[in-house]
């Protein structure tokens, strides 16, 4: 009888870590990943950043490069 009992509390322990365990891990969210993920939108919106301000910075150039020819014309 004793036998039996040890069984049953061993099969009743097992299943309960078992089966609680698997509920836990549902009831947590899993976060693993977000730093990985955050970390790559910061770096795509960066790199938009960069090329929005690369082509803002051409098109000023590219006006003052045309008032400087525009000036030196007039000076001729």
């Amino acid at each position: 009888m004793d036998e039996q009992l040890l069984r049953a509390w061993v099969w009743q322990t097992t299943f309960r870590h078992v089966v609680g365990g698997r509920v836990r891990a549902a009831l947590v969210r899993d976060e693993t990943g977000e730093g990985v993920i955050s970390a790559a939108i910061a770096v795509l919106v960066m790199a938009f950043l960069g090329v929005l301000m690369w082509q803002l910075f051409g098109d000023t150039l590219r006006k003052a490069n045309g008032n400087v020819n525009t000036r030196l014309d007039q000076l001729k």
